[in-house]
């Protein structure tokens, strides 16, 4: 009897991972899965989200609408469709299987009912783990992730954590912190029980 091969997108396995600190992402040429823990760390401190008023006046003009969880695998479709992308068949299916089983979440942009913007993550107790965002339209981005920490907010999640630092988040109020510092927060942050809000009821809100 042939022994079952090791999946290392196995959603229990990629579980474990998160819960250490760890992530994943493919090798740009082989497509092998590759563990990271990155030192340091990014993050954004979920009582420091930077909304400039530049920010404000777009949200405001551009009548954006946000839902939470309805339209998660156009979001992950939508962050990887870009000339070079991490984001392949192998991930877009456990990314799947995540939402199937509640741990993955998105929020959506919409404008006159088409989907401009997104971000999505995976939450383990008292974290949330933000994976990707996508926009094709102004600001459409900044807006998901407006709305995702006000939901994070609203859940009492206590770590936001966003990988590795870019221009884009760092306007947006991300900040870097020692792995060892990440670490500790971590493991305090998964003792939290946070249940994910029922939005599923709610109508869009602009």
């Amino acid at each position: 009897m042939s022994k079952r091969q090791f999946n290392p997108l196995d959603p229990v396995v990629i579980e474990y991972a998160y819960r250490q600190g760890f992530f994943p992402m493919p090798h740009p040429t082989t497509q092998e899965v590759l563990w990271f823990d990155p030192n340091p760390r990014t993050i954004i401190p979920l009582d420091g989200l930077h909304v400039s008023r530049s920010l404000e006046k777009s949200m405001r003009k551009r009548g954006y609408q946000t839902t939470w969880d309805q339209a998660f695998d156009a979001v992950v479709r939508g962050c990887a469709s870009r000339k070079e992308t991490w984001i392949n068949q192998e991930f877009m299916n456990m990314y799947h299987e995540m939402f199937v089983r509640g741990v993955a979440h998105s929020v959506e942009v919409w404008k006159s009912g088409e989907l401009v913007g997104g971000v999505f993550g995976l939450h383990f107790n008292g974290v949330f783990n933000g994976e990707s965002m996508f926009s094709t339209a102004t600001d459409a981005s900044k807006v998901a992730l407006v709305e995702l920490v006000r939901i994070l907010n609203v859940a009492r999640v206590q770590l936001f954590e966003v990988q590795f630092m870019t221009s884009h988040l760092a306007s947006l109020g991300a900040i870097e912190v020692p792995a060892l510092d990440y670490h500790k927060t971590l493991d305090e942050a998964l003792k939290v029980v946070v249940s994910w809000p029922d939005f599923n009821a709610r109508s869009p809100q602009t």
